[in-house]
């Protein structure tokens, strides 16, 4: 049976609008890739009691979490404590991570605030940095890793050869020039006879027309290029033209 993982971003940016949350779609494609089930993304601001409570039900409903942002030198970075808290272990510099910061800047500007990111819960393990050094850290089921995507995908670099491995997904995708309305039925049939496979309708409108992209999606690959037949067969007798723009394969390219 495949893993289970949850996301958790933290950032009062995240929910101010003033950044876009890039992080969750690549970790989401990679997870795929390694046949590792996502099945939730929460995003909280930057308080401590929030993190902690989201951190803590996510922890346990799922194998594996991965939280992004809040690891840095300033003030609102507090995933670091609230993850201690979380996991009710106190928090203190970590001595590796403290000499990869002290040797990253020149003589005295090392300051307090940098220092802030070499603090670490008891007994967590370094996930290194190759972009800018402060490392993320792993403690329990619990991946803590940067908010600055360059960064974040460093460390997910670093994680990713220790992960669990499971049936990858593979999705089909078949676009047509129809209304969703119009396949629906039709749809619902399939997704009936098709259990194993999770079907999706993503209509989109475009300045040369509108239609829909149709997805099969599952780890049984009989059964998604039976699905997709069946797609391609349905829009076939309603006399609407398909075709298909993309098959992901295991390794999660597509």
């Amino acid at each position: 049976m495949s893993k289970s993982a949850a996301i958790l971003v933290i950032g009062d940016e995240i929910l101010s609008g003033r950044t876009q949350d890039t992080n969750s779609g690549h970790i989401a494609r990679v997870l795929a890739g390694l046949g590792i089930a996502l099945m939730e993304i929460r995003v909280v601001g930057d308080d401590e009691e929030r993190i902690v409570e989201a951190l803590n039900s996510l922890r346990r409903t799922h194998d594996l979490v991965f939280t992004t942002g809040g690891i840095g030198p300033t003030h609102d970075d507090i995933t670091a404590d609230a993850v201690a808290k979380a996991f009710g272990v106190s928090i203190g510099y970590h001595p590796e991570a403290w000499r990869l910061l002290e040797a990253r800047y020149p003589p005295g500007e090392f300051n307090e605030a940098r220092k802030r990111m070499a603090r670490v819960p008891q007994g967590a393990a370094l996930i290194p940095n190759a972009v800018s050094v402060a490392p993320g850290f792993h403690i329990g089921n619990v991946y803590v890793m940067a908010g600055v995507p360059m960064v974040m995908r460093a460390m997910l670099e670093q994680v990713v050869p220790e992960l669990p491995r499971g049936r990858p997904s593979i999705a089909i995708t078949i676009e047509a020039g129809v209304m969703e309305g119009t396949v629906a039925a039709g749809l619902a049939a399939i997704q009936k006879r098709e259990r194993e496979v999770a079907i999706g309708s993503y209509p989109f409108y475009r300045d040369t027309g509108s239609g829909v992209q149709l997805v099969a999606r599952g780890q049984d690959p009989e059964a998604v290029e039976r699905a997709a037949t069946a797609i391609e067969a349905h829009l076939h007798a309603l006399g609407v033209a398909a075709q298909r723009i993309k098959r992901v394969v295991p390794d999660g390219q597509s």
